[in-house]
């Protein structure tokens, strides 16, 4: 292709949000360079518009009438002055069509041609264009527009047992394992069924399901003028359903002759079709045979998880490539100032991904709005992320907040770091998978580096943590309760601190509160800086003494620290209405005073049978009216959230004497939605 040529960009638009976003800003505010933000009605007050330059509202919340739509964001590109255009990930980062229309508008698309998007968006061009090219490749069939019967015979031409995969699309969708001959036909059908349903192509190919699996990918970066060179590589075999959730550079699996090979492959198959800018190639390598790699896929874009690459690369004894600024450098039409031989690696990067979802309900995403946020400091850790205090975290958009990295000279420590900043990272207001990433990161088979793509979903029950809520977080939100009645000035009349003080024996003070399903009573005597609690009910771990527990509480600000017979808690706190949300060690809780119960009480006197949203999302569905007779098990709602769809059942027989929500209306985590009388309450 002709070498753009060289220029300076004044002004960038960045055609993404949240985390990625602050990100490539992060970097052209370093480069001097102006940012123009774009967002849609959801997020006029998310934090990447806060941080720009300039920021253009392009649409409504929905991401088809904004982030997606290619002449709003080239309208805001030219109406701003921008000379070119960041996608980030995601969105249209791997559009070929949005990258010709940038070309054709004269603003460059900071990624690669269209012609290399085109040539590795589809699984079968890709394998037939890299394949020639020496790149490895799975055994298998991956011939276009094969029939159902020559998807059969392909796959037992290749040997069971093997994996269906739909050449279009990606993230698990349509792909099936197949070990069973009597399987196949079934198989083969349902695939073509789903790939048609998630990405509008039913094609098929056939690949040798390697056992053990391992997802380990190269890291390119190539410019204009054909030097091409790759940053090591990364693993990314810790995922939940085909998503990745931890990753890590560089991978503890291969040794030093296997990790020249796969870079060379990774160089090979981004020369294979031209490419310009950052790229990555993604191999599955099996954990049995680990000098065996075979070529997936190309991402053409910019990769969540590219931190850990840049903290891992070393130039010239200087640890850290910042990849957005040569994606920049090489969209100006720079060269790339390296060779091969000068990119080295030192120590060890572990990221993991901090989403807004609760793993004890199966990973429901959660939301509502920030009420506090505290993000780890120190050496070697770093924090890329896109909410702050305040932000409304809605299920418009994919639920990941911020992404925590730690670099050690080793893997352990490296591990070990990033355990510790996560204990430190606290998120207030809504739910999120902190402490199962804190005990995926602790799993001995993770800390032996002994991987596989199928590690989390075999060992999920070890890693969700359990509900109940502690003793001590009780005490905590009872103290935190205590220290905001008292005043904080000089105490001039006894009554006015809360602390039960009376003529004779102070009284208690007692708190009422729910949490993890159960409700339990707290009760204090004395001031909040030197006290008695004692905890009952609700099944609560170390609620079972008879005496009580001296306990004293400090706060300075949303830092509260706690003592129970001389152990100290240090929590982060944060307070809305009646609930009083606590985070310790990466685990977070929700305290629900008894009083707001207590409004429904009337109501709830007769009922057992509130129907609540298990998520934040949007109605679907709503065919239910009061009056209406319901069997225990009917659905109720459909609620959709991230395309997610959870039907919601009634908990009983009975009459609905409630409705609170109808078809398209959004709704928030645990929202009452309708109310059923039971049978029995009513004859009673």
């Amino acid at each position: 292709m002709t070498n753009p040529a060289s220029t300076t960009f004044d002004t960038v638009l960045v055609a993404n949000r949240g985390e990625i976003a602050v990100r490539v800003i992060r970097t052209l505010r370093r480069l001097g360079i102006r940012s123009v933000a774009v967002h849609s009605d959801a997020d006029a007050a998310a934090r990447h518009v806060a941080e720009s330059d300039t920021a253009v509202r392009i649409g409504p919340r929905e991401a088809s009438e904004s982030y997606l739509s290619a002449e709003r964001i080239l309208d805001a590109a030219q109406r701003t002055g921008a000379q070119a255009i960041h996608p980030g990930y995601g969105f249209l980062s791997e559009n070929a069509a949005f990258a010709r229309a940038c070309a054709e508008a004269g603003i460059a698309f900071i990624g690669p041609p269209a012609a290399a998007i085109d040539a590795m968006g589809d699984k079968i061009r890709a394998k037939g264009t890299v394949g020639p090219a020496g790149v490895p490749l799975v055994p298998g069939s991956s011939e276009p527009g094969m029939s159902d019967e020559q998807v059969r015979r392909a796959a037992l031409d290749t040997g069971l047992p093997v994996l269906l995969k739909p050449s279009a699309g990606g993230g698990g969708k349509g792909m099936r394992v197949v070990t069973d001959e009597s399987d196949l036909d079934e198989q083969i059908t349902s695939a073509r069924r789903e790939s048609h349903a998630a990405f509008g192509d039913a094609t098929l190919l056939v690949e040798r399901f390697v056992t053990r699996p391992r997802h380990v990918e190269v890291q390119v970066l190539a410019d204009h003028h054909g030097t091409v060179v790759h940053l090591g590589e990364r693993e990314c075999s810790l995922q939940r359903r085909h998503q990745k959730i931890v990753e890590e550079a560089p991978s503890a699996l291969l040794d030093e002759a296997t990790r020249q090979r796969i870079g060379t492959a990774a160089v090979e198959a981004a020369r294979a079709v031209s490419y310009v800018g950052a790229g990555t190639v993604e191999f599955i390598v099996s954990a049995d045979r680990p000098a065996e790699f075979f070529f997936m896929e190309m991402n053409t874009r910019l990769q969540v998880e590219h931190p850990v690459t840049e903290l891992v690369t070393a130039v010239d004894g200087r640890r850290g490539i910042d990849i957005v600024e040569w994606q920049v450098r090489v969209a100006e039409g720079r060269g790339l100032p390296w060779s091969q031989q000068d990119i080295a690696l030192d120590g060890h990067a572990v990221e993991a991904r901090v989403y807004a979802e609760d793993p004890g309900r199966g990973f429901l995403p959660t939301g509502g709005e920030i009420l506090a946020v505290h993000e780890p400091s120190g050496t070697d850790v770093r924090v890329d992320s896109g909410v702050w205090t305040g932000t409304r975290v809605t299920s418009d958009y994919d639920p990941m907040l911020a992404k925590v990295i730690g670099w050690g000279p080793t893997r352990s420590e490296a591990l070990s770091r990033l355990d510790a900043a996560l204990a430190d990272t606290a998120v207030l207001g809504l739910g999120s998978n902190i402490a199962f990433l804190r005990a995926l990161l602790r799993h001995r088979d993770v800390r032996a580096g002994t991987l596989d793509t199928e590690l989390v979903e075999r060992e999920l029950d070890t890693l969700v943590p359990a509900d109940a809520t502690p003793a001590e977080v009780h005490i905590a939100a009872a103290l935190e309760r205590l220290l905001a009645g008292e005043p904080t000035g000089a105490v001039v009349d006894p009554w006015d601190v809360p602390s039960g003080w009376r003529i004779g024996e102070p009284a208690w003070c007692v708190w009422r509160f729910a949490a993890s399903g159960e409700e339990t009573e707290v009760r204090v005597r004395g001031r909040a800086t030197d006290a008695e609690v004692l905890v009952a009910g609700g099944g609560v771990p170390g609620s079972d003494r008879a005496e009580p527990s001296t306990a004293s509480a400090h706060r300075d600000g949303n830092a509260l620290s706690v003592t129970v017979d001389g152990r100290t808690h240090r929590y982060r706190c944060a307070r809305t209405g009646d609930t009083t949300w606590l985070a310790h060690g990466g685990r977070t809780w929700a305290l629900t005073e008894h009083r707001l119960l207590a409004g429904r009480a009337d109501t709830a006197a007769g009922t057992s049978g509130a129907v609540t949203s298990p998520m934040p999302g949007t109605v679907l569905v709503g065919d239910v009216a009061t009056g209406q007779r319901v069997r225990s098990g009917q659905a109720l709602f459909v609620v959709e959230a991230m395309k997610m769809e959870h039907t919601i059942t009634t908990p009983v027989d009975g009459t609905v004497t409630e409705v609170n929500a109808h078809k398209g209306q959004s709704v928030a985590l645990d929202q009452v939605l309708a109310v059923v009388t039971a049978d029995t309450a009513q004859e009673a």
